[in-house]
């Protein structure tokens, strides 16, 4: 019989010594990639570091493509969709991010107004009466219009709103269905129209109008219905947002869930839910720059010295349905603003930054001379000079 008291056998147990070390491998990594995303998120040197030296987010006029312009030719550029497009002698060139020539379009225009949203671009004559709607690399309609235009716009959609002068009328509105249809005119005899937009469900045609006549400013936003206006222009407008007394109404914007955006010299404005309120003051800011040109989004710069003779601009980027903001800083001061889709596109005189509206660096251009102007879309961009075009792959 075996012994009660006898103590039980201890059995070794083995060590898997692979299993420790791999987990300690895997902790380090995870320490190690939580330590590196902190301080990409908060070190500015060290995020830059990145950017350039393993994100290779720099790039040189050296190492993008260029298209040559011809000398002494006047030469209009754009860019829409993924396309950099040259309008030159009635001629529109469109060029992939490779500079590959994707297509030649016959446009009899010699000074144009361009707009652009999704695949679709439009093109109208300023001073004059013609317009061509372009969908990916093909013109899909033309059209001539009876007033001189001053303004271009198409959604997302390929609806189509130009904005005329010149008639009997102050202002006139007509807009086109994407097959080139026009829909109908809205006419403003004591008002000029300085925007227009359509909502992203195509049921609403936006006018900001400004009324200088008298010795007060007077800016509103007049709201139509597109469905009433086909068959009863005078009696389809849906809301009229009246603003206050002296404050110029300078660019509007539709958002998704039928939010509009309104850019005043002064604040920045929402209008949803029947109600229009500030989002965004002005006031006791240096503000040099502004767009509400994005999808969901806003950006202003902001102007702060940062000493004697050097001043830091901070781009605030402002999310419009729930108004968390974004801030990106560069050190020196921007030049030139430019917006289209989710891009942000900041020219600082010989370096163009592409920020996207998370607040991230996209790309960063790096030119040896003077940058004249800049086209941008959600997918490509245009370094414009007097004589060529530097294509940028965002």
């Amino acid at each position: 019989m075996k012994d009660y008291w006898e103590e039980p056998e201890i059995k070794n147990k083995k060590i898997n010594a692979k299993k420790i070390i791999l987990s300690i491998v895997i902790a380090i990594l995870v320490v190690a990639i939580i330590v590196i995303v902190a301080l990409y998120m908060t070190n500015s040197v060290f995020r830059n570091w990145i950017d350039i030296e393993i994100f290779r987010k720099e790039i040189t006029q050296e190492g993008v493509v260029t298209i040559e312009l011809d000398e002494g030719e006047s030469s209009n550029i754009c860019a829409f969709n993924k396309y950099i497009g040259i309008l030159s002698k009635n001629q529109l060139t469109l060029y992939n991010s490779s500079g590959a020539n994707e297509n030649n379009l016959e446009v009899q225009i010699s000074n144009p107004l361009f707009d652009s949203a999704n695949r679709f671009l439009v093109i109208g004559e300023s001073n004059g009466k013609k317009v061509y709607m372009i969908e990916d690399k093909e013109i899909i309609w033309n059209s001539e219009v009876e007033g001189n235009i001053s303004k271009v716009y198409v959604n997302k959609n390929g609806y189509v709103a130009v904005i005329m002068t010149g008639t009997s009328y102050k202002s006139e509105v007509q807009v086109f269905d994407p097959e080139g249809n026009s829909l109908f005119i809205s006419f403003l005899s004591y008002t000029m129209a300085v925007d227009v937009a359509i909502s992203n469900d195509n049921k609403y045609l936006a006018i900001a109008e400004v009324d200088t006549s008298g010795t007060i400013i007077q800016s509103n936003v007049r709201i139509t219905s597109i469905e009433k206006a086909k068959t009863d222009p005078l009696n389809s407008i849906e809301k009229n947002y009246k603003s206050e007394q002296n404050k110029l109404l300078v660019n509007i914007a539709y958002q998704d869930k039928d939010r509009m955006v309104c850019m005043y010299t002064d604040t920045i404005n929402v209008i949803e839910n029947d109600q229009e309120s500030v989002i965004f003051d002005n006031k006791d800011k240096k503000i040099t720059a502004q767009s509400i040109d994005l999808k969901d989004y806003f950006t202003t710069i902001q102007e702060e010295t940062s000493g004697f003779f050097s001043a830091n601009s901070v781009i605030n980027i402002v999310n419009v349905e729930n108004k968390n903001v974004q801030n990106y800083t560069v050190e020196t001061s921007v030049k030139e603003l430019y917006t289209g889709g989710n891009m942000i596109a900041l020219n600082l005189g010989t370096e163009v930054e592409f920020i996207n509206t998370s607040g991230w660096l996209v790309k960063r251009y790096v030119a040896n001379q003077e940058i004249s102007n800049v086209t941008v879309s959600d997918n490509i961009a245009g370094i414009i000079y007097r004589d060529k075009v530097e294509i940028i792959n965002l």
